[in-house]
């Protein structure tokens, strides 16, 4: 075992007793060591409640003879991080999550580990640093938030998060008042857990299903729902089985599991910042998976489930509809179904007893709401290396739409201007120089697509940005514009006037000036001058890659 290193022979005596210090018996010695990676705080929500995850987790892993220690990452609350300065620590707190859990992990020799996530950068992180760490583990998320409720009109009316950011906007439009703007704001969140609609948290835990890196129930089991606690307690016995077996993360995380979370990903319509993370994950996994082939396999996945922000559908419901497993029974013919799991068995035997219960919120394959994926990479001659839009939460008049380009260099600038009412319909707002580099941090745009789409106006105006979008995003806004503005991308050489064309069912987006005035525009511009000088965000701006290829720190 790893942890021999550090309890085994005469010269490990002050390990040793440094370990009874921490209550370790003698019977202890000869059994596995488990490290339980918690990210639970009193800041985030969604990780409120993980001191009893962990706890199930550990009596789970003790009950079938391990020894657990449970130890903490970082994590952040991208909502309340949201519109200011603190989103700029968002992105790049992945790539802490994933050193500290390499650092903690390493200099205490857990032979085996169990990964507790449940908010948006804590699943990748781990996930990188499964992977990195390629040691046996599985993952068990915190699970999600019920919807809030309001009544309205006497209705009994399910509300979320996104739906508090959109009431801004039609606050600010005057068509709702202060008073109803603060009812709505007092039940939006009704307790613990990630977001409850299928935003970046519950996409990313979803997919760690998908991956074969969690048990059945890990996406969509409620946070207050007992049997999340019973599934924690099942997560720290299976890791135990994990570690017999020697299933290692690298054995589970391929390119055919890659392309199976990608896969599920186009038929829930996820959030797309999981195209950013599964590009990181693949990454560190050694997986070479370019981005033109998300849009392969979008091609072949149908649209089958519609959850909020497209729809007005919880992840409550879609659990009740039979999860992740039924989404994957209903795709099955299109899914590598050898690949294994940290049950032990294939996917196909992880998923075979799985049924769909309701067919309004999981559609079947010859009904979808759309026959192709409900993510897009759009590429041309504003986008070179790609850009990410959320298809499925698009309006219809939306996929195709030209017009003039409003530019803003940043995000405070753009939402001054939809808030003063100074974005005309059929333009195209240009936010940029907020990428991994220049934002640095590479900032979600919630606040602003929120209030375009609580003005009305998500089917009148398109948003493009180098930056990035919360999983709550809806309408026709691409992110993730690479190459970045701060590394001389096309987005930097946009003017006021100028026309943008997007296709989305075409995957373009181009703009309507030729290759030489692109070049011309760009040899003008001056040197780009980093916006933070000190921190680590100064480090991370200099170390960090394209979304492209995930942001991951270049090696």
């Amino acid at each position: 075992m790893l942890s021999d290193s550090i309890k085994k022979g005469i010269e490990r005596a002050p390990h040793r007793a440094l370990l009874r210090a921490l209550g370790v018996c003698d019977g202890d010695f000869a059994k596995p060591f488990i490290g339980v990676i918690n990210s639970f705080n009193e800041v985030v929500p969604g990780h409120l409640h993980l001191e009893t995850i962990a706890q199930a987790v550990k009596d789970g892993v003790r009950s079938c003879g391990g020894v657990p220690f449970e130890v903490n990452t970082i994590a952040v609350c991208d909502g309340i991080a949201m519109n200011h300065p603190g989103m700029k620590y968002s992105l790049p707190s992945r790539e802490l999550i994933a050193d500290s859990v390499e650092i903690l992990v390493e200099a205490h020799a857990f032979d085996a580990l169990v990964f507790i996530p449940n908010c948006d950068k804590v699943v990748p992180g781990m996930l990188m640093a499964a992977v990195r760490l390629n040691r046996p583990a599985i993952f068990i998320s915190g699970g999600p938030m019920l919807a809030g409720r309001l009544n309205q009109d006497g209705q009994n009316k399910a509300v979320d998060l996104n739906s508090v950011f959109m009431a801004v906007g039609k606050v600010a439009k005057g068509e709702m008042t202060e008073t109803e703007l603060d009812e709505l704001e007092r039940v939006a969140c009704p307790g613990c857990g990630s977001c409850s609609g299928m935003f970046t948290a519950n996409t990313m835990n979803c997919l760690t299903e998908t991956l074969g890196m969690a048990l059945p129930g890990n996406g969509t089991i409620p946070a207050v729902d007992a049997r999340r606690t019973s599934l924690a307690y099942e997560a720290g016995q299976q890791v135990m089985s994990v570690l017999s077996q020697n299933l290692l993360p690298r054995a589970i995380i391929t390119k055919e599991s890659v392309y199976n979370a990608f896969a599920v990903d186009m038929a829930l319509g996820g959030s797309t910042n999981s195209v950013l993370h599964l590009m990181a994950i693949a990454h560190e996994a050694g997986v070479g998976f370019p981005l033109s082939l998300v849009n392969e396999v979008s091609q072949r996945i149908p649209h089958i489930c519609k959850i909020s922000p497209a729809s007005d559908y919880h992840i409550e419901d879609l659990d009740l509809a039979g999860g992740i497993s039924a989404v994957m029974q209903e795709i099955s013919s299109l899914l590598n179904l050898k690949a294994s799991t940290v049950l032990g068995k294939s996917l196909s035997e992880v998923i075979g007893g799985a049924k769909v219960k309701n067919r309004e919120i999981i559609r079947s394959v010859s009904d979808p709401y759309s026959s192709t994926g409900g993510l897009a990479i759009l590429f041309g001659n504003l986008a070179p290396e790609g850009g990410v839009v959320k298809s499925a939460a698009v309006a219809p008049e939306m996929l195709v739409h030209q017009g003039p380009a409003r530019v803003f260099d940043d995000e405070e600038a753009a939402t001054t201007a939809i808030m003063k009412g100074k974005i005309k319909s059929g333009e195209i707002v240009v936010i940029r120089y907020e990428g991994p580099k220049g934002g640095p941090g590479m900032r979600e745009m919630l606040t602003p697509t929120s209030l375009l789409s609580g003005m009305g106006m998500d089917k009148e105006v398109a948003l493009i940005t180098d930056g990035r979008f919360s999983g709550a995003t809806r309408g026709a806004a691409i992110g993730h514009v690479s190459p970045e503005a701060a590394s001389g991308g096309p987005i930097a050489a946009v003017q006021d006037g100028d026309i943008i064309k997007i296709d989305i069912p075409a995957r373009k987006l181009n703009i309507e000036i030729d290759e030489v005035e692109i070049s011309k525009r760009l040899a003008r511009l001056p040197k780009f001058e980093p916006k933070v000088k000190e921190g680590y965000l100064k480090r991370y701006a200099e170390a960090v890659s394209s979304a492209n290829s995930g942001a991951v720190f270049v090696k």
